[in-house]
């Protein structure tokens, strides 16, 4: 009866794909999650991902985007001086216990955000930006637009309970993807275990301690990068954490987990299941180009290149060599042409399955020729 059995085993794993046989989903108590590639926006796993739910401190995720979008813009400098209001020192919950006209750079201001999740010091920082934390919250809800975070609404900056701020695990992921995609500076704040301010009040200076929210990045050193946490009582555990592996990021939200420890543990399933389905294939040859032929321009040949570089997750094991890519330009391509404009695009497949492409464009701009232009040319090809 036992030869029998494993007979029929035997026969079953032939049968199938054996990787998809032991390549089972992640199991993880965590009524809502999303695992996603940053760079490619690949979800490689979701469970209730779109249902609304309220974020807790994860929000400041946005609070930190603005905050780096306004460095950005040149409206704020890291050396600037933040003075704490009574409003924002009355916050609680998570706090540095700022206190009213107390005064902190913004590159503290962010370390307390990114480190201790204070609600202070994002209140704080609101208000140095938009005068009120009303009208930061508005930007908050506009730049999610931005995002096509759709299932989306802050009421405030900070993530303290209240009517209507809610979110989901997948709008999360679009918020962290462009913040560590167009800032990757927040990880010289968010990877930070421990470390220390200075309070100078009336009183007089006194160090305040400060460690990361984010047991991650204590635990998984050196693969976690971030990002942020939440807790509250309506919101029980929450977290979105990002992770660098092998040229791989990882992003991997969990909300309404029923504790801290099942928070921290079912991300670890959801970041390790992630890296051990995945692998990034990219074109470090991509083929050089050569000019385009145009008509009807000043010149009959315009200068071209890549759009960018071309990357592609895959989640099942691959054979490189049956990448294949073939470039394909439009036809009849006439001036004018302006810098910029897509001329074509390389192709890329995948065992004869297209995969994804990266536009060509032109490098250079060439006007339509005139008619002394036409002149000129003629002349120049039969006198000179």
């Amino acid at each position: 009866m036992k030869k029998i059995f494993c007979i029929i085993i035997a026969t079953v794993l032939l049968m199938c794909d054996i990787s998809s046989v032991w390549a089972q989903e992640p199991q993880i108590e965590t009524p809502s999650a999303i695992v996603m590639e940053a760079s490619t926006m690949t979800v490689i796993y979701e469970k209730n991902a779109d249902e609304m739910l309220p974020p807790a401190s994860v929000t400041k995720i946005m609070t930190l985007l603005l905050i780096f979008d306004a460095l950005e813009a040149g409206t704020i400098k890291l050396t600037d001086e933040v003075t704490v209001s009574e409003n924002a020192a009355s916050m609680g919950g998570s706090q540095v216990f700022l206190e009213p006209m107390e005064k902190q750079t913004v590159d503290t201001m962010i370390k307390c955000i990114a480190v201790a999740s204070a609600n202070d010091a994002s209140v704080a920082m609101a208000e140095h930006i938009c005068g009120s934390e009303e009208a930061f919250v508005a930007k908050m809800n506009e730049r999610a637009k931005t995002l096509s975070m759709t299932n989306t609404h802050f009421v405030n900056c900070c993530g303290l309970d209240t009517d209507g701020h809610e979110t989901t695990a997948r709008d999360i992921a679009l918020m962290s993807r462009e913040l560590i995609t167009k800032y990757p500076q927040i990880y010289n704040y968010s990877t930070i275990w421990m470390d220390t301010i200075t309070h100078s009040t009336r009183r007089g200076d006194s160090e305040f301690g400060l460690t990361n929210t984010n047991k991650l990045v204590k635990q998984m050193e050196g693969t976690i990068t971030g990002l942020k946490t939440g807790s509250t009582s309506i919101a029980k555990c929450c977290l979105s954490a990002t992770a660098s592996k092998n040229g791989i990021d990882l992003i991997a939200v969990i909300l309404a987990a029923p504790n801290s420890k099942t928070r921290f543990s079912d991300a670890v399933t959801l970041i390790n299941y992630g890296y051990g389905i995945c692998s990034m294939y990219s074109d470090e040859n991509m083929p050089a180009l050569e000019e385009v032929p145009i008509k009807d321009g000043i010149k009959d040949k315009v200068t071209v290149r890549y759009a960018g570089d071309f990357k592609h997750l895959f989640t099942e094991s691959i054979d490189k060599s049956k990448v294949e890519s073939r470039i394909e330009y439009i036809r009849d391509i006439k001036a004018p042409v302006n810098k910029g404009d897509v001329l074509g695009k390389i192709v890329y497949s995948y065992d004869g399955k297209e995969i994804g492409s990266v536009d060509i464009q032109a490098a250079e701009g060439v006007k339509k020729a005139s008619f002394k232009d036409c002149i000129r040319k003629i002349y120049s090809l039969y006198f000179c």
